[in-house]
Parts: structure tokens; sequence; C-alpha cells
């Protein structure tokens, strides 16, 4: 199942890039898009020059998750999210993304990039395949982890929206 989600940020993209580098900024998001789950780790390397990778494991509960197909992932989610940013290129940087969710046969891949916008602000496009391998329940599964994924994203972009004004305001 195709997932793109995209994110706008009122900053520019070298801006923008150094949020997404900030191992401060890495912890407080993930706790903050967490919501009633707890993270397990939040780890970064590298520089936004040379590139860099942010490493967040999570535990999520499985309300997300229809009924039917909670005998396969359990009472909770871990969740393990990595994003390999590349060393900008022009006015872009752009990387990878994979998640996957530990105990169940659930993938997400694909690309995420940083784009500038007309107005100085950002565009942060998360562009990928959701994959389950559950006989029977594959689709239910990839929407229901979709969904999920979605949330995740839209709540550490109002995370990223709220630590701009943060700056902005010091």
């Amino acid at each position: 199942m195709r997932l793109t989600v995209e994110l706008t940020y009122p900053a520019s993209v070298d801006v923008v890039a150094a949020m997404l580098a900030d191992a401060e900024f890495v912890r407080w998001r993930a706790r903050r898009s967490t919501g009633t789950g707890t993270v397990e780790q939040a780890d970064l390397s590298g520089t936004v020059a040379d590139g860099f990778t942010v490493v967040v494991r999570r535990t999520l509960p499985t309300d997300l998750i229809p009924p039917q197909v909670r005998p396969f992932v359990g009472d909770r989610l871990e969740v393990r999210q990595a994003e390999v940013w590349e060393a900008p290129q022009g006015d872009h940087v752009v990387g990878t993304v994979a998640l996957e969710i530990a105990g169940a046969p659930v993938r997400v891949t694909g690309t995420v990039r940083l784009e500038p916008l007309p107005d100085g602000g950002t565009r942060q496009v998360y562009d990928g395949e959701v994959r389950a391998s559950v006989p029977l329940f594959g689709a239910v599964v990839e929407e229901a982890a979709a969904r999920s994924v979605r949330s995740t994203l839209l709540a550490e972009g109002e995370a990223g929206v709220q630590w701009l004004g943060r700056a902005s305001d010091a």
C-alpha cells in the first residue's frame, strides 16, 4: 500500500535540516509524538553537512490495529524508525526511511525529502510503501499500519513546528 505524508514548516530547509539533526530535538519529538507509548531509544549520528542518521525505537499500544489482527502483534507494538539523510544537494535534502514493527510482519520503506517552499518555508515529504505479510489479513494490517504511521508522522510534524516556534520565541 502506498503512503505519502507531507509536512510543512515555517523555516528554511537549512533550519529544518539542522532541527532534524539536533539530538535534543530528536528525543523531544519522539516523546511528544508517542502519545500513550514509551520511547525506548532516540539516537542521532552524523551532521547535516555530511549526512546524518536518526533512529527512534518506541513501544505503542495496539488500539489502532483492528481486533481481528491483534493476536498477530500482541498488546504493544515495538516500532523502530530509521531515517538516513544525505548531505544537502543544493536547496534540497533527501534520505531514506525504514520503519519496522518487531514481532509483526509489517515494514514501511521509502524516501523522505526536504524542499523549499515559495514562502521561505519547507515541505517534508515521506513517500513509501507499507507491506504486511499476513495471510488473509494483509490488506487490513497494511491499512491499519498506514493510519498509525501517518498519525505518528503528522504528530512529529506538529512537534517540529512547536520546536521552531520555541526557538523563534527565545
